[in-house]
């Protein structure tokens, strides 16, 4: 059973569609065929890299920082996503917003997935399928800047989704909190979200969890903005350059 808290309080898409005020367009765009599906899907994904982004400080950066949870890491042979993540981040505070939901994949769930996530074949079973969870995530995801921690994996099964169901690629800037903390603290020879989260003394709820490693990554995201301030760092395009330094 797919389980979601989409947007709040913002009079945005979900608002909308919570309070049965969707117009007539989207309603029908909802439940309309798989090709106007595709065509919201691939509508999403364009546009996200705005060069006027790069100059806005880190404190007002509007972000979503996400995570899946995968049947195995490797899409090439067939590896699929399991749930989606997200939380929505305003600079440095959480806004209170998230989205959650399994997804059915075509494959197996392998019992190392079963043990390491707890989501069982039986959870997944009346799951959305893969088009249906990536339009809501896409929705409410939005034009934000994307965070992860060790985005390649999450950025590369994103992507292979949105081929798969839409023949799109993915357009939004992502950021990695991995790459980032490691660089702010270059003698620090840890790579693992809980190692990070212990370094920066945030609490860990529950591990392999779709949105509790969100949320989790969410604090260690915005823990960060203050120390990369103190290193000048203050725009989007600063940490670009920051990044980039050998």
């Amino acid at each position: 059973m797919a389980m979601k808290e989409p947007m709040k309080g913002n009079g945005g898409f979900w608002d909308v569609l919570k309070g049965g005020g969707l117009s007539p367009r989207i309603a029908s765009m909802l439940g309309a065929p798989s090709a106007q599906q595709i065509a919201f899907v691939r509508s999403l994904t364009k546009g996200q890299r705005r060069p006027e982004t790069l100059h806005i400080p880190l404190s007002q950066l509007r972000t979503a920082v996400f995570d899946l949870e995968t049947t195995g890491f490797h899409y090439h042979y067939g590896d699929e996503i399991l749930s989606f993540g997200a939380v929505k981040v305003d600079g440095e505070q959480s806004t209170g917003e998230y989205y959650y939901s399994l997804c059915k994949p075509a494959c197996n769930v392998p019992q190392r997935i079963v043990e390491l996530t707890g989501i069982t074949p039986e959870m997944v079973q009346d799951a959305p399928p893969l088009l249906q969870a990536l339009r809501e995530f896409m929705a409410f995801v939005d034009d934000r800047v994307l965070i992860a921690h060790g985005s390649a994996h999450d950025k590369a099964f994103l992507d292979v989704a949105l081929w798969k169901t839409t023949k799109a690629h993915l357009g939004h800037r992502v950021l990695d909190t991995m790459m980032i903390a490691q660089k702010l603290e270059p003698g620090r020879k840890v790579s693992s979200l809980d190692e990070w989260l212990q370094a920066y003394d945030i609490p860990v709820t529950q591990r392999h969890h779709a949105l509790e490693d969100a949320k989790m990554t969410a604090g260690l995201w915005k823990a960060m903005i203050g120390r990369l301030k103190d290193r000048n760092v203050i725009t989007l395009g600063d940490l670009y350059g920051f990044l980039s330094k050998t």
